[in-house]
């Protein structure tokens, strides 16, 4: 047992006595290295063989300061290694403070609910309710407890039941389906210089107008205060109906913004403006104009791309939109199953400014709509007092429709085209797509019928639908090609003729 003992000793002692011998020898070392007292006598004793004034003198002088310096470096290494230590124990106590601080606000909100269920308690008991049945509640009682909602019932869709009352005994007025379109373009230009006192040129109304033939969702842009959202406001005027302006918010971001939500804890649905007038539309056979004023303030094709995918689909009766996934009893009459059909008498109209506090129009947008640039004030002209018009929507697609009919695209505008579409391939990489052609088919004849000419019509289409694509190409790539393609325009056309895609195409010249 002995030698076991003594194996133990000498074979652990070996290990721990090397390191206390390695721990008293770093102790040993480092108090050697500040013994300013030894390094006093070492120099007292070499004084007097150095000499004076000596070689030997300047490099002990030199071994000294480098000395100095090193100590010193080493004890501002300690201190700031301290300090680093102390800091850092300092950081967790301070997070250890806001824990405590966060564990604190919990209890005084606890302590709040408990005061507000109190409070509760009593109004319950003031209605002869037992205290106890209070989680019992539903939402819609807690709200009619806090005086919120009382007058409305049951019912989720308020603001669509109150039009349900208002028009259930609606008569529709006597129609003034008469007019020609270009009647109307003349009229609606003579109304709003009489009544409105707005000064448009009778190309620009032609062009608006031409636009309900193609699109449901028309975009006036251009610089600010040249008429945009003025124009839209009074055709609402003009057709007796007026124009429903919906603000663009920059935290408009998804569907809700023109659907509106259903809220959960009220229960309630939260109607918004558009929502009411989509429904409101259900009832008549009105002209319905919505203005959707700075409406690339934000993401275009963040809130509004479900409208953009159901107005694209051919057959009106998909033109459906999900409201609510249930059904309720108190629902409105005009929403079957949770989902409301978006009216075929309702049109969109954006207003656009063009400048750094917007967000670029997508091609996504661009290709569904029919942008109209406003970029000039109206000159002022005199004209006979002239009233609105009361016409029906059914009328009013009619006359477009006749004009699409009466004033197809020429053949030879046909074959130039294409034959434009092919060089626009080959020097440029655009294409038309048929979409643009179909809405280029659509919105030239309606320019035409409403008093204009087919190259007009075409140009316009043309600078608008096809070369605004240009704009996302690399411009100094392409700049050398501009002048080829407004001289190949003038082979086909004319040179007196397109001057809208050779403005265009020019003024992109100029952005290089």
């Amino acid at each position: 047992m002995d030698t076991v003992f003594m194996f133990l000793f000498e074979f652990l002692g070996q290990f721990f006595g090397s390191l206390w011998f390695g721990l008293v020898a770093l102790i040993t070392g480092i108090g050697n290295a500040f013994n300013i007292p030894e390094y006093i006598s070492i120099i007292t004793r070499y004084t007097n063989d150095l000499g004076l004034g000596g070689l030997g003198w300047v490099v002990a002088i030199i071994a000294i300061i480098l000395l100095v310096a090193v100590l010193g470096l080493a004890v501002f290494l300690i201190v700031v290694s301290l300090k680093k230590f102390f800091k850092s124990r300092r950081a967790r106590k301070d997070a250890g403070s806001l824990v405590d601080e966060v564990q604190a606000l919990n209890r005084e909100v606890m302590r709040l609910n408990l005061e507000k269920d109190k409070i509760l308690s009593m109004k319950v008991s003031q209605i002869g309710l037992n205290p106890n049945e209070i989680s019992e509640l539903t939402g819609e009682e807690l709200e009619t407890l806090n005086g919120e909602n009382a007058d409305e019932g049951d019912m989720r869709f308020y603001k669509l039941s109150k039009i349900d009352e208002e028009w259930a005994d609606y008569q529709p007025p006597e129609y003034d389906n008469d007019i020609t379109l270009p009647e109307f373009c003349e009229r609606f230009r003579l109304f709003a210089c009489s009544r409105l006192g707005l000064y448009y040129d009778i190309k620009l109304i032609r062009l608006f107008v031409a636009s309900f033939a193609s699109t449901r969702l028309i975009i006036l842009q251009g610089i600010s205060g040249t008429g945009k959202t003025s124009l839209a406001y009074a055709f609402g005027k003009f057709v007796s109906n007026p124009s429903v302006v919906a603000p663009v918010q920059p935290s408009w971001r998804d569907r809700s913004e023109l659907f509106g939500y259903f809220n959960e804890f009220t229960k309630r649905y939260n109607e918004t403006q558009l929502l009411c007038a989509m429904y409101e539309a259900s009832y008549n056979e009105n002209v319905y104009l919505v203005i959707l004023d700075e409406m690339n303030i934000a993401r275009v094709e963040y809130y509004f791309a479900e409208m953009l995918s159901i107005l694209e689909m051919h057959m009106r009766e998909e033109w459906i939109v999900d409201i609510v996934p249930s059904v309720w009893e108190s629902d409105p009459k005009h929403l079957s199953t949770g989902k409301l059909t978006v009216p075929p008498n309702m049109w969109y109209v954006g207003t656009a400014n063009n400048d750094d506090s917007t967000f670029a129009i997508t091609d996504k947008v661009y290709d569904r709509a029919m942008p109209i640039n406003i970029d000039s004030k109206g000159v002022p002209f005199e004209a006979p007092d002239t009233p609105p018009v009361v016409i029906n929507y059914h009328h009013f697609e009619d006359i477009l429709n006749q004009a699409k009919a009466e004033n197809p695209l020429s053949e030879e505008s046909l074959k130039k085209v294409a034959l434009l579409d092919d060089y626009v391939i080959a020097h440029f990489r655009v294409a038309f797509g048929n979409r643009v052609m179909k809405q280029m088919k659509d919105y030239v004849p309606a320019y035409v019928g409403a008093g204009g000419t087919e190259l007009d019509g075409l140009d316009y289409a043309l600078a608008r639908k096809v070369f605004r694509k240009f704009e996302a190409l690399n411009l100094s790539y392409i700049r050398d090609e501009i002048d080829g393609l407004i001289a190949y325009m003038d082979e086909l056309f004319g040179e007196e003729n397109m001057n809208e895609c050779k403005e265009y195409l020019r003024m992109l010249k100029k952005l290089v």
